[in-house]
């Protein structure tokens, strides 16, 4: 079992940028796909960004340009740049590891492992 865990959160100003991680213990990660999820109050959760284990990238059309994915197999983290942020980036942003060689995947269903996330907060 792969256990997840966030950190980086917090409160922002619009405009701003947080970097978030995600410390993956116990079973590797390194050849899952990996993924970035958010769930406001009140919305469903929504995908954010995924990454394969070659380094293959996909986002959502809300963040793209904004938002870079990235992983360091070696630690088995991933990580989440994110840039001009805007209020309605508000959520828990949860990370998530899902099966092996698998080069995107966008629903939560396709993912195993969750970690408990982490807020971010944007103010206008």
């Amino acid at each position: 079992q792969a256990l997840l865990l966030e950190s980086g959160g917090g409160l922002v100003q619009a405009g701003g940028s947080l970097r978030l991680s995600c410390a993956a213990s116990g079973r590797a990660v390194s050849n899952r796909i990996m993924g970035w999820f958010r769930q406001a109050p009140g919305k469903e959760r929504e995908f954010v960004a995924c990454i394969n284990w070659e380094g293959g990238d996909t986002y959502a059309f809300s963040v793209a340009g904004r938002f870079t994915i990235s992983r360091d197999g070696a630690k088995n983290m991933v990580f989440l740049q994110m840039n001009n942020l805007e209020p309605e980036d508000t959520a828990v942003y949860y990370c998530a590891a899902g099966l092996k060689w698998t080069a995107m995947a966008r629903r939560p269903s396709e993912y195993e492992y969750w970690g408990p996330g982490t807020q971010v907060t944007v103010s206008s």
